[in-house]
């Protein structure tokens, strides 16, 4: 049954169109663009600095903050800073790699691994393989997201919003791939600050002021111990999680891809970074603002939810409005981001066969639809299954964190092999696997990388020879 009155439903599902129609309007104006198949899979290194920085928030702001980050703040406070912090850091961290990146003119992350350790379809295939599992499962899990959200509001068959979903997200990436994911972004990625700022504004107000939420929650949450309300075990699970999430997000690494300037590249990601926090101003303060009003949810992440219900009919539909925008922003990156590792690695890179621009781009789309239904295939049939998905991003990280920024650091003088490679990306995933199987305390992506890095460490000392003539004259081209 829906909980929102026939008034509130019809304004959602108008403004929902809206929404869908203006940026299916911005897909096409900005995907005519993209002439040839870099357009479509990297965005012909175009972006401006601001886009960049903008997309890249719209990009990592999908349903994990609309919920599960409001349930952090209704729970433990300022806590949910220390959420987005490590987001943050990685940022930070990949800026030390950032104009290498850009200046190497990548498309996927299996360009960086290749790149480092020389060509080999091996080392394509399971690179290609660890850095697309993230971003699918992202478009599955958002595709759960937005039929749970607007299911229970308005009583729409979960079935027909995921079908909804698609489309929509097709109807984004199709036109121009990146260039018109990444502009669309832009657009919804302010409309999305302005509106997370006010909607945390309006919670405040509703809640009867910070005086009086200071005045209700505990001020272990509220005060400057909010921080780690949460409790020290809990962040330093954070810490090991997501910051190797982070650090090997293919999402992310694209946007440096594509920058316009190669001094926009590390720029861009430490600006980038810094948004973040906009998206632990918003939990935070709705969630201390939904403490102060119910503080009984026996689930801390009904607390989005609950919110709607207090919400004015008017700021129902654009708050409505506002979880479009964030979760098509996201499928459409991640729709993006997986069609470009099928496309380039596996098709192109294994399989061997290459194409002309017009072939590529039609390639590319017509992989873009099949992805799509497999992902609302597998949201329909297991919705609640999906929770699994949450660990590619541990073997995401245990087989491409080492080899990326180990192999970066290495690459100068020791000769690195596709053997050093397979071996170190191998023992990462295993090493994962092994430590998930025993239940370790710490996450086990911490001993995937570990493992992983070791191995890669062992093979560059054993390995003789230096690196070619080929890297050598590269590097004096780079410190130039």
């Amino acid at each position: 049954m829906p909980t929102g009155s026939t008034g509130q439903i019809i304004g959602i599902i108008v403004a929902s169109l809206l929404v869908i129609g203006f940026g299916i309007g911005m897909s096409v104006y900005f995907g005519r663009k993209a002439r040839d198949s870099q357009d479509w899979l990297s965005a012909g290194e175009s972006l401006p600095l601001v886009v960049v920085i903008i997309t890249q928030f719209a990009t990592a702001t999908g349903g994990g903050v609309l919920i599960a980050h409001v349930g952090i703040g209704y729970k433990s406070g300022w806590s949910v800073f220390i959420y987005e912090g490590c987001v943050l850091v990685g940022f930070l961290v990949l800026m030390l790699i950032a104009k290498w990146l850009r200046q190497q003119r990548f498309t996927t992350v299996p360009d960086i691994i290749t790149k480092l350790f020389g060509r080999h379809k091996v080392v394509t295939a399971i690179a290609a393989l660890a850095a697309l599992v993230v971003p699918f499962g992202w478009l599955a899990t958002q595709f759960v997201a937005f039929a749970q959200l607007f299911g229970q509001l308005t009583g729409v068959s979960p079935t027909v919003l995921i079908l909804l979903i698609m489309v929509a997200s097709l109807l984004f990436v199709l036109p121009g791939g990146l260039t018109s994911v990444a502009w669309t972004d832009f657009v919804f990625g302010l409309f999305m600050i302005v509106m997370s700022l006010g909607v945390a504004a309006y919670a405040v107000h509703l809640a009867g002021g910070w005086g009086q939420i200071t005045a209700t929650v505990p001020q272990r949450l509220w005060g400057w111990e909010g921080l780690t309300a949460v409790g020290w075990e809990q962040i330093w699970l954070w810490v090991a999680a997501i910051l190797p999430g982070t650090l090997t997000n293919q999402l992310y690494y694209q946007r440096v891809f594509a920058t316009k300037k190669v001094s926009d590249a590390r720029r861009g990601l430490g600006l980038s970074g810094l948004t973040m926090l906009v998206g632990g101003v918003y939990a935070g303060c709705i969630g201390l603002a939904v403490h102060a009003m119910n503080p009984g949810l026996t689930n801390e992440e009904d607390a989005a939810g609950w919110l709607l219900t207090q919400l004015p009919t008017w700021l129902v539909i654009i708050f409505g409005a506002f979880l479009v925008s964030t979760i098509v922003s996201t499928t459409g990156a991640a729709l993006q981001s997986v069609v470009a590792n099928l496309t380039r690695d596996v098709y192109q890179n294994i399989v061997g066969r290459e194409q002309g621009e017009r072939q590529t781009v039609a390639l590319s789309r017509m992989i873009t639809v099949g992805v799509s239904v497999l992902a609302a295939v597998l949201a329909i049939l297991f919705p609640k299954a999906l929770t699994w998905l949450v660990a590619t991003y541990a073997y995401s990280a245990a087989a491409l964190a080492a080899p990326i920024f180990l192999g970066y650091a290495l690459h100068k003088r020791r000769r690195l092999t596709p053997a050093a490679a397979i071996a170190s990306m191998l023992t990462g995933i295993v090493g994962c696997a092994v430590a998930q199987v025993v239940d370790t305390t710490v996450p086990y992506a911490v001993y995937g990388i570990g493992a992983s890095a070791v191995v890669l460490l062992v093979f560059a000392l054993v390995t003789p020879g230096k690196p070619s003539a080929g890297v050598r004259s590269e590097l004096v081209r780079e410190e130039a």
